[in-house]
């Protein structure tokens, strides 16, 4: 470690700390709350040695209670990565477990014995070692994804990726909450694209689709025999997504004997096929989707408790477009890109009068309502931008005319400008013509320029003067 700060009112404790980490990295020593708070600031330290008088004084002081959570917290907020160990004597490990519940990394006891600082210093740099590879690898994932749909100016999807990277490692159970096209199905892909199960198959299974009578065979296969028309045996989706991820889209929907099979696989691990009696071992990572409130369900006693909690280990909750409508421009020309490459066409852009209508839709089929909005203006688009003439009148009904400009934040600030201006100089051409009834001797006058610079910009613009007459 480069830098200590060594905070204790003992003199032989710090002599006796700097000694056993002599040429091991600068010491700094404070023995006074505000000179603790001063050095935290002005110094980066790797790491704070404070005894417990110190701390309690930052925790809380003579008029107030001591809150460990509260003094560890106040020191974090100065120096978010510094570790912080606690000295005590002996008679106070207690007191020191506390801290270390609230966020301390570790404590020592005094006299300071030399393997035990060392065994902690070792311990604390190994962890910090951990972190710098875990954030370097989480940014390299997230930089290295293609997909354009993970850019988000939400700070509520940037949270929800933030616990997509946490989680995704992990063996954890997910729990996917959300409403019908808000992105469930590529937050699940995006899980197992990121954990360690990557290799192996990601199968998903929507379980609204299949018949009450048939789901525990879709999921857990059967035998030969098993009931009418089970000719042969049929591997389940849990046998077939071994190594991998299953993904149980719409899981409130099962049926209640499935619910208890399934309760089984995630308690113990193992199952058997309908028919069968061979019990086989589940090695999945199981990730659930539901856009009903499965909470409300189990009051409702349409769905077992003891599965919802076992479900809901780590519940991610993905908002809905109208929560998120900065994203809507990222949404339209990602999906105008992907169209222009399926399509063989070239559509550059989008009209400012589309974009202001999409950003004030309510979405009630969110994500997937863009996506099928846009796919089918493309496909009617013949000019190099989307047009309102190519989405449905509805979509403008509901929005206030205006004369302000959208503005489609994915593109540079000249573009913007570019377009911005343009936009405005053909809106004023098509009031003023309009309220000239198209005459051009007229419209040029109020315009205050020539008629011949007037045809010019009718023409660029496209603006036939029978059109206002």
């Amino acid at each position: 470690m480069d830098t200590i700060l060594i905070a204790t009112q003992e003199p032989r404790t710090n002599a006796a700390i700097r000694s056993i980490l002599s040429g091991g990295g600068r010491c700094a020593i404070a023995d006074q709350p505000d000179r603790i708070r001063q050095q935290v600031k002005t110094i980066a330290c790797d790491c704070l040695f404070i005894d417990l008088p110190l701390m309690e004084a930052l925790s809380g002081g003579p008029d107030r209670a001591v809150d460990p959570k509260a003094g560890i917290q106040h020191l974090k907020d100065m120096r978010p990565t510094m570790a912080i160990v606690m000295v005590v004597g002996k008679g106070d490990v207690r007191n020191a477990v506390r801290y270390v519940k609230n966020g301390a990394s570790n404590y020592i006891t005094a006299p300071v014995d030399a393997d035990e600082l060392h065994l902690v210093i070792d311990e604390i740099s190994r962890e910090r070692h951990r972190q710098s590879e875990l954030a370097y690898l989480r940014e390299r994932i997230w930089k290295d994804d293609s997909l354009d749909i993970v850019q988000t100016l939400s700070p509520k999807m940037k949270k929800v990726y933030h616990n997509v990277l946490s989680v995704s490692p992990t063996k954890t159970t997910v729990l996917l909450l959300g409403e019908t096209g808000t992105g469930k199905t590529f937050t699940a892909k995006l899980i197992h694209r990121h954990s360690n199960r990557k290799d192996g198959p990601f199968i998903s299974v929507h379980c609204g689709a299949i018949p009450d009578t048939l789901i525990e065979s879709e999921l857990f296969g059967h035998e030969k025999g098993a009931f009418t028309g089970a000719h042969r045996r049929k591997l389940g989706k849990f046998e077939v997504a071994s190594g991998g991820t299953i993904f149980l889209d719409e899981i409130g929907t099962i049926a209640k004997s499935a619910q208890v099979k399934l309760l089984t696989v995630l308690q113990e691990g193992n199952y058997q096929r309908v028919g069968g009696e061979q019990t086989l071992k589940a090695n999945v990572r199981v990730i659930a989707a539901s856009n009903a409130d499965l909470k409300q369900m189990c009051d409702e006693g349409l769905f077992r408790k003891d599965l919802y909690y076992r479900l809901n280990v780590f519940p991610i909750t993905i908002p809905q477009v109208n929560e998120r409508r900065e994203d809507i421009p990222l949404f339209v020309n990602a999906f105008r890109e992907k169209f222009n490459q399926f399509n063989a066409k070239d559509i550059q852009g989008v009209h400012p009068d589309v974009m202001h209508a999409l950003m004030h839709y309510d979405w009630p089929g969110n994500i997937r309502e863009i996506e099928n909005l846009v796919e089918r203006a493309h496909i009617l688009e013949t000019t190099s931008e989307l047009t309102p003439e190519s989405f449905p009148a509805e979509l403008f009904d509901t929005v206030e005319p205006t004369t302000e400009v959208a503005i489609d934040t994915t593109q540079t600030l000249a573009a913007v400008r570019k377009k911005g201006l343009t936009e405005i100089e053909r809106r004023y051409l098509k009031d003023v013509l309009s309220r000239n009834k198209g005459r051009i001797n007229t419209s040029a006058s109020e315009a205050g320029v020539s008629t011949r610079q007037l045809n010019k910009l009718m023409h660029k613009y496209g603006l036939d003067k029978g059109l206002f007459k």
